[in-house]
């Protein structure tokens, strides 16, 4: 009987593998879906319209970028978490998705270890503090120094709650002691028109939305979060030329799946998408927007979201950062 047992164990595993490589081979056989958190406009939808186009070219089949807005980013989460894991349903997973969020938000329907399969990441963008053309403030300094004299009188805008942007103006005023009112909005277009438009004082947007602005002379740029700057907005200083060297805050987007993903499409996306990553004219599209282009392994990206998830938990419990 155990002899019985073990060999149709074994021969109800080999099946399974069987299946799953013959489930590869086929994939994928119909269009695939690829949730984006976002609306139109911003790093996030660029990002997944660019891999979108790549992957309908390499995996034969069309494509269809989905946006998914709302609750900063967890709808779209919680959509792809009880998705079909047959590799049809793909999502562009962001820093604030999966590391801050969940650090935020205790009562979210979705985990963020559990309830994905990380696939690959694929690209990251540092955020720029802006505010309109027109203001008197012309730099992070005079920004603090005006945040210190009217305390809770300034506003920023954020692409919304839990997101890298709302987190990034929060490591603002945690590192420069200040105090700066948020107000969400529902992606990073709405965001900027809001400060265009004067609902708020101060902008935490990605390089790939302010940096047009900026450059159109419509916005002022008064530090970008990271070390060095960009050669996008070569006047605008980095964290540390500004006097803020702490504030370095860029945030990576990956493809991930739904629970329950076979090895074998996992591998196949991986494989499909380093191909993109490597491409020179990846690497071209992506810097026209302050984009950087990110590969590695599933593997690999799994200890990202582990990392960020335990980084960005500890700024904001130092913080004491919550939603609004």
């Amino acid at each position: 009987m155990k002899l019985a047992r073990s060999v149709t164990f074994a021969l109800a595993a080999l099946a399974l593998g069987i299946t799953g490589l013959a489930q590869a081979d086929n994939y994928p056989s119909r269009p695939l879906t690829l949730v984006v958190p976002f609306p139109p406009g911003g790093a996030a939808d660029t990002i997944g319209r660019y891999y979108a186009e790549q992957l309908s070219t390499s995996l034969g089949q069309p494509v269809v970028v989905d946006n998914k807005p709302g609750a900063g980013t967890a709808i779209a989460a919680e959509a792809v978490a009880k998705a079909k894991p047959d590799g049809y349903t793909l999502s562009l997973a962001t820093a604030g998705q999966l590391a801050i969020l969940p650090n935020l938000q205790k009562d979210l329907r979705y985990d963020p270890v559990k309830d994905f399969v990380p696939v690959a990441v694929v690209a990251s963008v540092p955020n720029v503090v802006a505010v309109q053309a027109s203001s008197k403030i012309d730099s992070l300094p005079a920004l603090i120094a005006e945040a210190k004299a009217r305390p809770g009188a300034l506003s920023y805008s954020s692409c919304g709650n839990g997101t890298l942007c709302h987190l990034s103006g929060e490591l603002l005023k945690h590192l420069s002691g200040t105090d700066l009112l948020h107000v969400p909005y529902k992606g990073s277009a709405p965001a900027v028109t809001g400060l265009l438009g004067g609902e708020v004082d101060v902008a935490v947007d990605t390089l790939t939305v302010l940096a047009p602005q900026i450059q159109a002379g419509k916005l002022k740029g008064l530090v970008l979060t990271s070390a060095e700057r960009s050669p996008l907005l070569p006047g605008v200083p980095s964290a540390t030329e500004a006097g803020l060297p702490g504030f370095v805050a860029s945030g990576w987007f990956g493809i991930v799946l739904p629970k329950g993903a076979a090895p074998e499409l996992v591998e196949k996306l991986s494989g499909a998408i380093g191909v993109i990553a490597r491409s020179p004219q990846t690497a071209e599209r992506f810097a026209q927007n302050g984009i950087s282009v990110e590969q590695g392994t599933p593997a690999g990206f799994a200890e990202l979201i582990a990392e960020d998830g335990k980084r960005w938990g500890e700024v904001i419990e130092a913080g004491k950062i919550t939603l609004e």
